[in-house]
């Protein structure tokens, strides 16, 4: 029996990806407001975890990161995957005058992510096994005017996951980077209301977790979801900037 911990314990993609991996093992549920997870809790229960324990995290308190890490691993035996999935959307027109905002969600999606793994791929060298789920996006590719500073976080986390995976090849520790194309979710629902349409290829939450518990199931380090995302991800690298400014969202 291991654990499996969840950074982002409110997360629909984090919870739905936990669901599929705890069968047998206790769960860790890290975020804001630990006393009030019950939902999410009964959902892994039900799954077959045979725990579920809570943990407060405040992902842009920086400073409180290593404390929560070392926490979990004192107090949980050994880990078996850690999954990242915390982060904000933000309004992308407030982002591109508002350099406060713009900051906020580079510092919940790039710089806070940067210290939570590098904290949790620290304990699992020690460990010498486990697994890191790592949520990059089609977004971060090539990023585009409709959202650049989200999707400017997605390519700053994607290369640093890249380059940690390389530099953990043969300690025992494997990075799992899932690249989703646009979920249908509750982090894109005001982006929804606000009239804008899905994207080709779009997913659920459910969709989602179901291709990284397979990847992980397979001992991959990459998943592309879906699969055909990494060909129109490819093609995107060789459309003409003149073109390129002109996609919709």
């Amino acid at each position: 029996m291991g654990t499996i911990v969840l950074f982002g314990g409110r997360s629909e993609i984090g919870v739905a990806t936990a669901a599929r991996l705890v069968s047998g093992n206790r769960v860790v549920l890290a975020a804001r407001r630990p006393d009030d997870l019950t939902v999410e809790s009964r959902v892994l229960l039900a799954a077959g975890a045979t725990a579920v324990h809570t943990v407060a995290f405040d992902a842009d308190d920086t400073a409180s990161h290593p404390a929560v890490v070392d926490q979990i691993f004192a107090d949980h035996g050994t880990v078996e995957a850690v999954i990242v999935a915390f982060g904000i959307l933000g309004d992308a027109e407030r982002a591109a005058t508002d350099v406060e905002h713009a900051l906020q969600i580079a510092h919940t999606d790039y710089y806070a992510q940067i210290s939570v793994i590098t904290l949790v791929a620290n304990a699992l060298r020690e460990q010498k096994s486990g697994t890191i789920v790592v949520y990059s996006s089609i977004a971060g590719v090539r990023v585009r005017k409709a959202n650049y500073v989200y999707g400017s976080t997605k390519a700053g986390l994607d290369g640093f996951a890249s380059g940690l995976s390389d530099s953990l090849h043969g300690t025992g520790v494997r990075i799992l980077l899932a690249r989703p194309g646009f979920v249908i979710g509750a982090m894109t629902k005001d982006l929804m209301e606000s009239g804008v349409s899905p994207a080709p290829m779009s997913l659920t939450p459910d969709q989602v977790a179901d291709a990284v518990a397979a990847a992980y199931r397979r001992g991959r380090r990459e998943v592309w979801i879906p699969g055909r995302l990494r060909a129109v991800a490819f093609a995107s690298r060789f459309v003409p900037r003149a073109i390129w400014r002109r996609m919709p969202r």
